[in-house]
Protein backbone atom coordinates (compact mmCIF):
# COMPACT_ATOMS: atom_id res chain seq x y z
CA UNK A 1 0.00 0.00 0.00
CA UNK A 2 1.19 3.51 -0.83
CA UNK A 3 1.67 5.66 2.28
CA UNK A 4 -0.16 8.92 1.66
CA UNK A 5 1.67 12.20 2.19
CA UNK A 6 -1.13 13.49 4.41
CA UNK A 7 -0.79 10.61 6.92
CA UNK A 8 1.50 12.35 9.49
CA UNK A 9 -0.78 15.39 9.53
CA UNK A 10 -3.86 13.20 10.00
CA UNK A 11 -2.31 11.31 12.90
CA UNK A 12 -1.04 14.48 14.55
CA UNK A 13 -4.38 16.28 14.39
CA UNK A 14 -6.23 13.23 15.73
CA UNK A 15 -4.24 13.68 18.94
CA UNK A 16 -5.25 17.34 19.17
CA UNK A 17 -9.01 17.21 18.45
CA UNK A 18 -11.97 14.99 19.39
CA UNK A 19 -12.69 14.67 15.65
CA UNK A 20 -10.82 14.82 12.39
CA UNK A 21 -12.95 15.29 9.28
CA UNK A 22 -11.47 14.09 5.99
CA UNK A 23 -13.20 15.13 2.79
CA UNK A 24 -12.31 14.58 -0.84
CA UNK A 25 -13.52 13.06 -4.10
CA UNK A 26 -14.91 9.56 -4.22
CA UNK A 27 -12.12 7.03 -4.77
CA UNK A 28 -9.41 9.44 -3.63
CA UNK A 29 -8.38 6.88 -1.01
CA UNK A 30 -10.08 8.22 2.14
CA UNK A 31 -11.33 4.85 3.41
CA UNK A 32 -8.06 3.03 2.71
CA UNK A 33 -6.09 5.78 4.42
CA UNK A 34 -8.27 5.92 7.53
CA UNK A 35 -8.43 2.16 8.02
CA UNK A 36 -4.65 1.90 7.69
CA UNK A 37 -3.93 4.91 9.91
CA UNK A 38 -6.40 3.94 12.66
CA UNK A 39 -6.52 0.13 12.88
CA UNK A 40 -7.59 0.42 16.53
CA UNK A 41 -10.87 2.14 15.61
CA UNK A 42 -14.05 0.43 14.53
CA UNK A 43 -15.10 1.18 10.94
CA UNK A 44 -18.67 2.01 9.93
CA UNK A 45 -19.75 2.83 6.37
CA UNK A 46 -22.88 4.97 6.37
CA UNK A 47 -23.43 4.21 2.68
CA UNK A 48 -24.59 0.79 3.86
CA UNK A 49 -28.42 0.93 4.13
CA UNK A 50 -28.60 -1.01 7.42
CA UNK A 51 -26.01 1.19 9.14
CA UNK A 52 -27.60 4.36 7.78
CA UNK A 53 -31.07 3.32 8.92
CA UNK A 54 -29.76 2.46 12.40
CA UNK A 55 -27.98 5.83 12.71
CA UNK A 56 -31.04 7.75 11.51
CA UNK A 57 -33.65 5.95 13.61
CA UNK A 58 -31.69 5.46 16.84
CA UNK A 59 -28.59 7.71 16.90
CA UNK A 60 -27.95 7.17 20.63
CA UNK A 61 -28.14 3.41 20.26
CA UNK A 62 -25.95 3.57 17.15
CA UNK A 63 -23.23 5.52 18.99
CA UNK A 64 -23.45 3.46 22.19
CA UNK A 65 -21.58 0.62 20.48
CA UNK A 66 -18.85 3.06 19.38
CA UNK A 67 -17.88 4.41 22.79
CA UNK A 68 -14.19 3.88 22.05
CA UNK A 69 -14.36 5.92 18.85
CA UNK A 70 -14.67 4.94 15.20
CA UNK A 71 -14.10 5.85 11.58
CA UNK A 72 -17.48 6.97 10.22
CA UNK A 73 -17.37 6.84 6.43
CA UNK A 74 -19.60 9.12 4.29
CA UNK A 75 -21.03 10.75 7.40
CA UNK A 76 -22.87 13.39 5.34
CA UNK A 77 -25.44 10.68 4.55
CA UNK A 78 -26.73 11.07 8.15
CA UNK A 79 -26.29 14.78 8.95
CA UNK A 80 -28.48 14.54 12.06
CA UNK A 81 -25.90 12.23 13.64
CA UNK A 82 -23.36 15.03 13.95
CA UNK A 83 -25.29 16.79 16.74
CA UNK A 84 -25.20 13.57 18.77
CA UNK A 85 -21.49 13.27 18.11
CA UNK A 86 -21.03 16.74 19.59
CA UNK A 87 -22.82 15.71 22.80
CA UNK A 88 -20.75 12.54 23.00
CA UNK A 89 -17.49 14.46 22.60
CA UNK A 90 -18.46 17.01 25.23
CA UNK A 91 -19.30 14.24 27.68
CA UNK A 92 -16.02 12.45 26.95
CA UNK A 93 -13.97 15.61 27.38
CA UNK A 94 -10.94 14.32 25.51
CA UNK A 95 -9.42 13.99 22.05
CA UNK A 96 -8.90 11.15 19.55
CA UNK A 97 -12.49 9.94 19.25
CA UNK A 98 -13.86 9.88 15.71
CA UNK A 99 -12.57 10.21 12.18
CA UNK A 100 -15.32 11.43 9.85
CA UNK A 101 -15.10 11.15 6.08
CA UNK A 102 -17.27 12.53 3.31
CA UNK A 103 -17.30 13.21 -0.41
CA UNK A 104 -19.83 16.08 -0.45
CA UNK A 105 -17.86 19.01 0.84
CA UNK A 106 -20.50 21.75 1.16
CA UNK A 107 -23.15 19.62 2.86
CA UNK A 108 -20.64 18.14 5.27
CA UNK A 109 -18.97 21.48 5.98
CA UNK A 110 -22.35 23.06 6.78
CA UNK A 111 -23.25 20.28 9.20
CA UNK A 112 -19.87 20.51 10.89
CA UNK A 113 -19.97 24.29 11.21
CA UNK A 114 -23.34 23.97 12.93
CA UNK A 115 -22.36 21.29 15.47
CA UNK A 116 -18.62 20.60 15.58
CA UNK A 117 -17.09 24.07 15.26
CA UNK A 118 -13.86 24.12 17.26
CA UNK A 119 -14.03 20.37 17.89
CA UNK A 120 -12.77 19.03 14.58
CA UNK A 121 -9.80 19.48 12.31
CA UNK A 122 -10.68 19.57 8.62
CA UNK A 123 -8.47 17.91 6.01
CA UNK A 124 -8.90 17.31 2.29
CA UNK A 125 -7.54 14.27 0.50
CA UNK A 126 -7.21 14.47 -3.27
CA UNK A 127 -6.07 11.65 -5.58
CA UNK A 128 -2.39 10.63 -5.72
CA UNK A 129 0.33 13.25 -5.95
CA UNK A 130 3.15 12.81 -8.44
CA UNK A 131 5.38 11.41 -5.69
CA UNK A 132 2.69 8.91 -4.68
CA UNK A 133 2.25 7.92 -8.33
CA UNK A 134 5.96 7.19 -8.55
CA UNK A 135 5.65 4.94 -5.48
CA UNK A 136 2.81 3.13 -7.27
CA UNK A 137 5.07 2.53 -10.27
CA UNK A 138 3.21 4.84 -12.66
CA UNK A 139 4.77 6.05 -15.88
CA UNK A 140 6.83 9.25 -15.75
CA UNK A 141 5.68 10.41 -19.19
CA UNK A 142 3.65 13.60 -19.09
CA UNK A 143 1.10 12.35 -21.63
CA UNK A 144 0.56 9.17 -19.62
CA UNK A 145 -0.21 11.30 -16.55
CA UNK A 146 -2.63 13.50 -18.48
CA UNK A 147 -4.39 10.41 -19.81
CA UNK A 148 -4.58 8.19 -16.73
CA UNK A 149 -4.94 10.82 -14.03
CA UNK A 150 -4.28 10.13 -10.36
CA UNK A 151 -7.15 8.12 -8.88
CA UNK A 152 -5.46 5.47 -6.70
CA UNK A 153 -7.61 2.57 -7.86
CA UNK A 154 -6.49 2.96 -11.48
CA UNK A 155 -2.86 2.59 -10.49
CA UNK A 156 -3.23 0.13 -7.60
CA UNK A 157 -5.21 -2.31 -9.73
CA UNK A 158 -3.65 -1.41 -13.09
CA UNK A 159 -7.01 -0.58 -14.63
CA UNK A 160 -7.48 0.71 -18.16
CA UNK A 161 -8.08 4.46 -17.58
CA UNK A 162 -10.60 4.80 -20.40
CA UNK A 163 -12.86 2.16 -18.87
CA UNK A 164 -12.28 3.12 -15.23
CA UNK A 165 -12.83 6.84 -15.74
CA UNK A 166 -15.92 6.20 -17.87
CA UNK A 167 -17.38 4.01 -15.12
CA UNK A 168 -16.42 6.59 -12.50
CA UNK A 169 -18.24 9.37 -14.33
CA UNK A 170 -21.37 7.36 -15.04
CA UNK A 171 -21.58 6.16 -11.43
CA UNK A 172 -21.04 9.73 -10.23
CA UNK A 173 -23.89 11.05 -12.41
CA UNK A 174 -26.31 8.29 -11.48
CA UNK A 175 -25.56 8.34 -7.73
CA UNK A 176 -24.20 11.68 -6.48
CA UNK A 177 -25.66 14.12 -8.96
CA UNK A 178 -29.19 12.86 -8.52
CA UNK A 179 -28.89 13.20 -4.75
CA UNK A 180 -26.92 16.44 -4.46
CA UNK A 181 -28.39 18.53 -7.22
CA UNK A 182 -31.86 17.16 -7.87
CA UNK A 183 -30.97 17.24 -11.57
CA UNK A 184 -33.59 15.71 -13.83
CA UNK A 185 -32.09 16.36 -17.26
CA UNK A 186 -29.05 14.12 -16.93
CA UNK A 187 -28.19 14.15 -20.64
CA UNK A 188 -27.86 17.94 -20.58
CA UNK A 189 -25.83 17.72 -17.38
CA UNK A 190 -23.45 15.21 -18.98
CA UNK A 191 -23.01 17.57 -21.93
CA UNK A 192 -22.41 20.44 -19.51
CA UNK A 193 -19.65 18.56 -17.67
CA UNK A 194 -17.93 17.72 -20.96
CA UNK A 195 -18.09 21.38 -21.92
CA UNK A 196 -16.45 22.24 -18.60
CA UNK A 197 -13.67 19.75 -19.37
CA UNK A 198 -13.07 21.51 -22.66
CA UNK A 199 -12.62 24.78 -20.79
CA UNK A 200 -10.01 23.83 -18.20
CA UNK A 201 -7.72 26.76 -17.53
CA UNK A 202 -10.24 29.26 -18.92
CA UNK A 203 -12.17 31.98 -17.12
CA UNK A 204 -15.52 30.78 -15.82
CA UNK A 205 -18.38 32.13 -17.95
CA UNK A 206 -21.65 30.62 -16.78
CA UNK A 207 -23.66 32.34 -19.49
CA UNK A 208 -21.52 30.90 -22.29
CA UNK A 209 -21.46 27.46 -20.67
CA UNK A 210 -25.22 27.52 -20.25
CA UNK A 211 -25.81 28.64 -23.82
CA UNK A 212 -23.59 25.87 -25.21
CA UNK A 213 -25.28 23.28 -22.99
CA UNK A 214 -28.76 24.54 -23.85
CA UNK A 215 -29.65 25.69 -20.33
CA UNK A 216 -29.99 29.05 -18.59
CA UNK A 217 -27.03 30.77 -16.94
CA UNK A 218 -28.81 30.25 -13.59
CA UNK A 219 -28.89 26.50 -14.20
CA UNK A 220 -25.26 26.58 -15.31
CA UNK A 221 -24.25 28.28 -12.06
CA UNK A 222 -26.21 25.72 -10.05
CA UNK A 223 -24.56 22.86 -11.91
CA UNK A 224 -21.12 24.34 -11.28
CA UNK A 225 -21.98 24.38 -7.58
CA UNK A 226 -22.97 20.72 -7.79
CA UNK A 227 -19.65 19.88 -9.48
CA UNK A 228 -17.74 21.75 -6.77
CA UNK A 229 -19.77 20.18 -3.95
CA UNK A 230 -18.90 16.69 -5.18
CA UNK A 231 -15.20 17.42 -5.74
CA UNK A 232 -15.35 17.24 -9.51
CA UNK A 233 -14.11 20.76 -10.29
CA UNK A 234 -12.69 23.75 -8.46
CA UNK A 235 -12.34 27.43 -9.29
CA UNK A 236 -8.99 29.20 -8.93
CA UNK A 237 -9.53 32.79 -7.77
CA UNK A 238 -7.90 35.79 -9.45
CA UNK A 239 -5.27 37.75 -7.57
CA UNK A 240 -6.25 41.28 -6.64
CA UNK A 241 -3.46 43.77 -6.21
CA UNK A 242 -3.54 47.46 -5.37
CA UNK A 243 -2.09 48.47 -8.72
CA UNK A 244 -3.20 50.80 -11.47
CA UNK A 245 -4.34 48.06 -13.78
CA UNK A 246 -7.79 46.67 -14.47
CA UNK A 247 -7.77 43.03 -13.48
CA UNK A 248 -10.16 40.25 -14.42
CA UNK A 249 -12.54 39.25 -11.66
CA UNK A 250 -13.69 35.82 -12.91
CA UNK A 251 -12.05 32.65 -11.55
CA UNK A 252 -10.52 29.94 -13.71
CA UNK A 253 -11.93 26.42 -13.96
CA UNK A 254 -10.00 23.21 -13.26
CA UNK A 255 -10.76 19.55 -12.58
CA UNK A 256 -9.54 17.81 -9.44
CA UNK A 257 -8.31 14.98 -11.68
CA UNK A 258 -6.75 15.74 -15.05
CA UNK A 259 -7.34 12.19 -16.30
CA UNK A 260 -11.08 12.63 -15.86
CA UNK A 261 -10.93 15.91 -17.79
CA UNK A 262 -9.06 14.14 -20.60
CA UNK A 263 -11.62 11.35 -20.66
CA UNK A 264 -14.50 13.83 -20.87
CA UNK A 265 -13.04 15.58 -23.93
CA UNK A 266 -12.72 12.26 -25.73
CA UNK A 267 -9.09 11.20 -25.15
CA UNK A 268 -8.99 7.41 -25.58
CA UNK A 269 -5.25 6.76 -25.41
CA UNK A 270 -2.19 8.68 -24.26
CA UNK A 271 -0.68 9.09 -27.72
CA UNK A 272 -3.62 11.28 -28.76
CA UNK A 273 -2.38 13.98 -26.42
CA UNK A 274 0.88 14.84 -28.17
CA UNK A 275 -0.99 16.73 -30.92
CA UNK A 276 -4.25 17.53 -29.14
CA UNK A 277 -5.15 21.25 -29.08
CA UNK A 278 -6.03 21.04 -25.36
CA UNK A 279 -2.75 19.46 -24.26
CA UNK A 280 -1.52 22.81 -22.91
CA UNK A 281 -4.61 23.49 -20.76
CA UNK A 282 -4.59 19.90 -19.49
CA UNK A 283 -0.92 20.23 -18.51
CA UNK A 284 -1.80 23.48 -16.75
CA UNK A 285 -4.59 21.67 -14.91
CA UNK A 286 -2.12 19.00 -13.76
CA UNK A 287 0.28 21.63 -12.39
CA UNK A 288 -2.38 23.67 -10.58
CA UNK A 289 -4.01 20.67 -8.91
CA UNK A 290 -0.58 19.32 -7.89
CA UNK A 291 0.10 22.65 -6.16
CA UNK A 292 -3.28 22.36 -4.44
CA UNK A 293 -2.44 18.83 -3.23
CA UNK A 294 0.84 20.14 -1.86
CA UNK A 295 -1.10 22.50 0.42
CA UNK A 296 -3.87 20.11 1.41
CA UNK A 297 -1.45 17.29 2.27
CA UNK A 298 0.19 19.60 4.81
CA UNK A 299 -3.13 20.49 6.40
CA UNK A 300 -3.10 23.98 4.88
CA UNK A 301 -5.71 26.01 3.05
CA UNK A 302 -5.17 27.01 -0.56
CA UNK A 303 -2.92 30.04 -1.05
CA UNK A 304 -3.13 29.88 -4.84
CA UNK A 305 -4.42 32.39 -7.36
CA UNK A 306 -3.66 33.63 -10.87
CA UNK A 307 -3.01 37.08 -12.29
CA UNK A 308 -4.51 38.51 -15.42
CA UNK A 309 -5.09 42.09 -16.48
CA UNK A 310 -7.81 43.10 -18.91
CA UNK A 311 -4.99 43.94 -21.34
CA UNK A 312 -3.89 40.30 -21.38
CA UNK A 313 -0.86 40.38 -19.09
CA UNK A 314 -0.97 37.21 -17.00
CA UNK A 315 0.73 34.75 -14.68
CA UNK A 316 -0.72 31.24 -14.51
CA UNK A 317 -0.14 30.66 -10.79
CA UNK A 318 0.70 32.86 -7.82
CA UNK A 319 1.67 31.23 -4.53
CA UNK A 320 1.21 33.56 -1.57
CA UNK A 321 3.60 32.82 1.30
CA UNK A 322 5.02 34.55 4.34
CA UNK A 323 8.10 35.29 2.26
CA UNK A 324 6.21 37.02 -0.55
CA UNK A 325 4.69 35.84 -3.82
CA UNK A 326 5.98 33.02 -5.94
CA UNK A 327 5.08 33.54 -9.61
CA UNK A 328 4.81 30.41 -11.75
CA UNK A 329 4.32 30.23 -15.50
CA UNK A 330 3.14 26.90 -16.95
CA UNK A 331 4.36 25.65 -20.32
CA UNK A 332 3.51 22.20 -21.69
CA UNK A 333 6.42 22.18 -24.14
CA UNK A 334 9.58 20.19 -23.44
CA UNK A 335 11.90 23.06 -24.44
CA UNK A 336 12.69 26.33 -22.67
CA UNK A 337 12.83 29.14 -25.22
CA UNK A 338 14.75 32.39 -24.83
CA UNK A 339 11.55 34.39 -24.23
CA UNK A 340 9.95 31.92 -21.81
CA UNK A 341 10.36 34.26 -18.82
CA UNK A 342 9.19 37.37 -20.67
CA UNK A 343 5.66 37.31 -19.28
CA UNK A 344 6.83 36.58 -15.73
CA UNK A 345 9.29 39.47 -15.85
CA UNK A 346 6.53 41.87 -16.93
CA UNK A 347 4.23 40.69 -14.17
CA UNK A 348 7.02 41.00 -11.58
CA UNK A 349 7.50 44.64 -12.60
CA UNK A 350 3.81 45.29 -12.07
CA UNK A 351 2.88 43.24 -8.99
CA UNK A 352 4.63 44.13 -5.74
CA UNK A 353 5.94 41.37 -3.53
CA UNK A 354 7.03 38.79 -6.11
CA UNK A 355 10.14 37.23 -4.62
CA UNK A 356 10.54 34.13 -6.79
CA UNK A 357 9.86 33.26 -10.43
CA UNK A 358 9.70 29.85 -12.04
CA UNK A 359 8.47 28.12 -15.15
CA UNK A 360 7.04 24.62 -14.78
CA UNK A 361 7.37 22.88 -18.13
CA UNK A 362 6.98 19.54 -19.85
CA UNK A 363 10.66 18.72 -20.09
CA UNK A 364 12.89 16.66 -17.82
CA UNK A 365 15.85 18.89 -16.88
CA UNK A 366 15.89 21.55 -14.18
CA UNK A 367 17.57 24.75 -15.31
CA UNK A 368 18.60 27.95 -13.54
CA UNK A 369 18.21 31.12 -15.57
CA UNK A 370 18.88 34.73 -14.64
CA UNK A 371 15.13 35.38 -14.49
CA UNK A 372 14.23 32.28 -12.47
CA UNK A 373 14.07 28.49 -12.40
CA UNK A 374 12.83 26.19 -15.16
CA UNK A 375 11.36 23.19 -13.34
CA UNK A 376 10.01 19.89 -14.73
CA UNK A 377 6.57 18.88 -13.50
CA UNK A 378 8.17 16.04 -11.50
CA UNK A 379 10.09 18.62 -9.42
CA UNK A 380 7.11 20.86 -8.67
CA UNK A 381 6.79 19.69 -5.05
CA UNK A 382 10.45 20.52 -4.42
CA UNK A 383 9.89 23.98 -5.89
CA UNK A 384 6.86 24.58 -3.65
CA UNK A 385 8.83 23.43 -0.60
CA UNK A 386 11.45 26.02 -1.49
CA UNK A 387 8.81 28.74 -1.82
CA UNK A 388 7.18 27.83 1.49
CA UNK A 389 9.91 26.74 3.92
CA UNK A 390 8.74 25.82 7.38
CA UNK A 391 5.00 25.82 6.62
CA UNK A 392 3.21 23.72 9.25
CA UNK A 393 -0.33 22.87 10.26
Amino acid sequence: MIEREITPVLLNLFQQYPFVTLTGPRQSGKTTLCRAAFPQLKYVNLEAPNEREFAESDPRGFLSRLAGGAVLDEVQRVPGLISYLQVLADQHGGNSLFVLTGSEQFKLSHAISQSLAGRTALLRLLPFTLAELRQAGASHRVDDLLYSGCYPRIHDQELEPRQALGDYFETYVERDVRRIGEIRNLSSFRRFVRLCAGRVGQLVNASALGADAGVSHTTARHWLTVLEASYMVFQLPPFFANIRKRLVKAPKLYFYDVGLASHLIGIEHADQLSTHPLRGPLFENAVVVEALKHRFNRGLRSNLSFFRSTQGMECDLLVETGNGLGAIEIKAGATIASDTFHSLNRVAELVPGITARAVVYGGTDRQSRSSGEAVPLADLSELLDHLEPGEKT
